[in-house]
This record gives C-alpha cells, sequence and structure tokens, in this order.
C-alpha cells in the first residue's frame, strides 16, 4: 500500500486526524446507558449550569473520555517506541511484560499497603513496569545474538504469564482478588478527576520528550550502525526511551488497567498513513491512539448498556487477529 505522505502533506493529515478526535470525543459523550443531547454535552463543557443529566456528564462521563484520550496516547506512542528502539514489529508494552509487571505491582501494593493514595499506586505501576521490562529484556539479551524479535515476544510471553500469575495469586492469598481483577480487566469506569490530575502530567511528559527525540529514534529504528556513524549516542538514547516506555505504560495501566495490543496495532496503523519516519509516526500515534480508546470506550458502554463490556475484551477481539496477521507478514502488517 502506497504511503500517503508522498502525496499530501503530513499537516494535512494530522489536522484531519485531530478533527477525527474531536468528533469521536463528542459521540462518546453522547452516547452511554444513558445517553445525553448535544445541549447537554456543549452545557458541560462550556457552561456553569448544573441540571443533573449535566453534572452525571461533568463529573462522570468527562473524567472518562479524557482518560481514554491520554491512555490511548500513552499505549499507542508507547508501543511505536518500543518497535522503533528494539526494531521488533511485534513489540507493545502489553506483550511484552510492562503492563504485567505494573500490574503485579499494583497487587503488591493493594497487599501490603491496602490504604495507599492515588499517587503511591501509579508510582508502585511505574516501578512494575520496569521490573517486568528489565526481566524481558534481560532474558532477550541473554542469548548470543542479541534481541532477535521472536525471542523477545517469547520472553515476553513468558514473564507476563509469571507475572499475571503472582498478581492473581497475591489477589488470592490476601483475599483481594475482586480488586486486583477489577484493575487488571482494563477499564476506565470510576475514573475520577483526582486520578487525572496525578496522570496526565506524566503522560504528558513522557509523550513531549519522546517527540523531542523521534528524530534520533528513526535513526535507531533504520540501523544501529547508521546511528554511530552519525555522531549518536545510542546507548543513552535507548535508556532514555525506555524511561519514557515505562511511564508511559505505567501511567496508563495505573488509569485504565491491562490493555495489550492497543499499542502493537496503531503505530502499524500509522505508518500506512505517514511513512517510517518517527517524527511523524509519534505524533499520529498520539491522535489515533485516542481516537481507538474513545471508539473502543462506546462500545465497552453500549453493546450490553446498560451493563459495560470489559474494554480489554474488545481491544483484544480486535488485537489477537492483527497481531496474527502481523506474524504471518512477517512484521510489515500492511506494507
Amino acid at each position: 500500500m502506497g504511503k500517503l505522505v508522498s502525496r499530501i502533506p503530513f499537516i494535512v493529515i494530522l489536522i484531519a486526524g485531530i478533527v477525527v478526535l474531536i468528533v469521536s470525543f463528542f459521540i462518546t459523550m453522547l452516547f452511554g446507558a444513558g445517553d445525553a443531547t448535544f445541549h447537554d454535552v456543549w452545557s458541560a463543557l462550556a457552561s456553569n449550569v448544573n441540571s443533573e443529566a449535566v453534572t452525571s456528564i461533568r463529573e462522570i462521563r468527562l473524567p472518562r473520555e479524557i482518560a481514554a484520550v491520554f491512555v490511548g496516547a500513552a499505549l499507542a506512542v508507547s508501543g511505536a517506541i518500543m518497535q522503533g528502539v528494539t526494531r521488533n514489529p511485534l513489540a507493545d508494552p502489553g506483550l511484552l511484560g510492562v503492563t504485567a509487571g505494573a500490574n503485579a505491582a499494583l497487587a503488591v501494593t493493594l497487599a501490603f499497603l491496602p490504604n495507599a493514595n492515588y499517587y503511591a499506586i501509579m508510582v508502585a505501576c511505574i516501578i512494575g513496569a520496569a521490573v517486568g521490562t528489565l526481566i524481558v529484556l534481560g532474558i532477550g539479551a541473554v542469548k548470543k545474538g542479541g534481541f532477535s524479535p521472536f525471542r523477545i515476544v517469547l520472553a515476553g510471553a513468558a514473564v507476563t504469564a509469571f507475572l499475571n500469575a503472582a498478581a492473581e495469586g497475591i489477589g488470592l492469598y490476601f483475599k483481594i482478588s475482586k480488586d486486583v481483577s477489577m484493575w487488571t480487566a482494563g477499564g476506565l469506569m470510576g475514573t475520577a478527576w483526582e486520578q487525572l490530575k496525578v496522570v496526565i502530567p506524566f503522560i504528558a511528559i513522557g509523550v513531549i520528550v519522546s517527540f523531542i527525540l523521534s528524530r534520533q529514534l528513526t535513526i535507531l529504528s533504520l540501523n544501529r550502525e547508521l546511528a554511530v556513524g552519525l555522531g549518536q549516542k545510542s546507548s543513552q538514547i535507548k535508556i532514555i526511551l525506555f524511561i519514557v516506555i515505562i511511564l508511559l505504560a505505567g501511567s496508563a495501566v495505573a488509569l485504565a488497567g491491562n490493555l495489550a495490543f492497543l499499542g502493537l496495532m496503531i503505530p502499524h496503523i500509522v505508518r500506512t498513513i505517514v511513512g517510517t519516519d518517527y517524527r511523524l509516526i509519534l505524533p499520529m500515534s498520539a491522535v489515533i491512539g485516542p481516537i481507538f480508546m474513545l471508539l473502543a470506550d462506546t462500545f465497552s458502554r453500549t453493546i450490553n448498556a446498560p451493563y459495560e463490556t470489559p474494554i480489554a475484551a474488545i481491544v483484544s477481539i480486535l488485537g489477537l487477529p492483527f497481531f496474527l496477521f502481523v506474524v504471518h507478514k512477517g512484521g510489515r502488517a500492511f506494507s
């Protein structure tokens, strides 16, 4: 498939994506177990009206959809970075132990610090994401030959299974299985403004740093020798980028639980639109990821209303066939 960027200026594509994002945001605000009118949504966003419908939108639906935007951006950008740094088309925070590490750390925190505030939970998730990442990369680097894409995927699958089992075991032993399951199932129900105030700055910092290093990431994704030849400090850049991945994925898990495959799908879709330059991939991923999350959240709230379908199930239903398709294509996806 030809790259659209060769025919349409990137700024036009980006603006079009932002417009779609805004429209998607309004759509998600309108539909749910209790549908709202456009006037109700507008009043919640732009006025001080305090009717029952407007207050419900402002205090329940609005923080939830803002969370969807930032979680989608965090997972899409972290997935793109991971694919670029490891030059592994199958890389995804949910597949390579990052989110599983955050889940395990969450279970430990709920078990031993039951009164921990949300800030402590988020820090624990980030530390857990770092541990999960280090274990997978350590296993992937043990054998001669370095980070083989399939070796890392296998290591990620094994570590993810182990850490998820550890989280479930902790939940059963300490009788907090319900609390752990509510987090690990993945979802945005009950998101509060207080949570957003804690998480959004971390995600924003991670995304901004990734944009700043997008040129270096493009060089890393092409060829390690090229990066060295251009005088790029590859080791330092990789360390910073892995910290960004951990920050983004850990924050996303603290807010929405375990959502695998989103970080795999979005970068591949974006590459069909803008090509292989990460200066274009990262900003576009930060737009397409939120669109996907908003629409997935809308489906989760409406397909079985008034009951809620776990958003992780919806993402996985789309993500697993996509993962198998990428494997079948040898990592080239739509190209």
